[in-house]
């Protein structure tokens, strides 16, 4: 009787979980399939994209591992576990260790955010959050920057995809600006040729736009000039600089004066 009992219960057990541990080893066998069919999609889709080298993988492995975990919960319903107790606890679980790594998920989403819609890449020059540097590293968490003094400044990615941001390596051409004064004493359309004949010998500045030259200001001590040439993005400090330089000197050479702040004062002997 106890062996008859015992096949009578395994026939039972068999009867009512055969079909469905049956149906599960078949969904698992079929959603693993198509689980890494998808993830291989998700992969070339971001590869098509161009999406950044380094986050194609990691995107890829959280895609690959939700379906996974989903697909999980899927046969261990199917086989009558109850899965409701499971799924509120791995939210509330989930929903505690985002509150405790906020501001880690706030860099990391930033560092998705700026790897997908680059709106900086390496080697680009930048001024973000007060600082001004060429961009060395884009990592998940954060960016690297290098600044002309060969420092390290390292930003979180969660600030710097939502503060304002100057890119200056993103159009090829830019705009060298020059406030030169002269005195008032001065011949406002000498100094206005010489200055257009400076930049009209420097062949790193272009022709087209025109030079711009006005004046700008009847300042306390001087007459401003408004200078405005097009460059190169790469030959812009190099024309910066040059030009303060020869301004000066050929100001000196031809007997125009760069005035300084000054103040006549009166003493009345009443």
């Amino acid at each position: 009787m106890e062996i008859q009992e015992i096949i009578d219960q395994g026939t039972e057990v068999a009867i009512t979980y055969g079909p469905k541990l049956f149906g599960a080893i078949v969904v698992w066998i079929i959603g693993w399939w198509v689980v890494k069919t998808l993830t291989r999609g998700f992969s070339r889709t971001l590869e098509r994209g161009k999406t950044d080298s380094s986050l194609t993988p990691f995107l890829t492995g959280i895609v690959g591992t939700i379906l996974k975990v989903m697909l999980v919960i899927s046969v261990l319903g199917m086989l009558g576990i109850e899965m409701t107790s499971f799924i509120a606890i791995l939210g509330a679980a989930g929903l505690a260790i985002g509150m405790a790594l906020s501001g880690t998920l706030q860099n990391f989403a930033g560092g998705v955010m700026i790897l997908i819609f680059k709106p900086f890449k390496v080697g680009d020059v930048i001024d973000a959050t007060g600082y001004v540097g060429s961009v060395n590293e884009i990592q998940i968490f954060n960016t690297i920057l290098k600044t002309p003094d060969n420092k390290t400044i390292i930003i979180p990615n969660g600030g710097l995809s939502t503060s304002s941001m100057t890119n200056y390596s993103t159009e090829p051409r830019r705009r060298v600006d020059w406030t030169i004064g002269i005195g008032y004493n001065d011949d406002v359309d000498r100094a206005r040729s010489v200055i257009l004949e400076l930049c009209h010998d420097d062949e790193r500045i272009l022709k087209d736009p025109e030079v711009f030259i006005a004046v700008s200001e009847l300042a306390d001590s001087s007459v401003n000039f408004a200078v405005r040439a097009w460059v190169e993005a790469a030959d812009y400090w190099g024309v910066f600089f040059d030009m303060n330089e020869k301004v000066l000197k050929t100001f000196n050479e031809k007997g125009i004066n760069i005035p300084y702040p000054q103040m006549d004062v009166h003493l009345n002997n009443a």
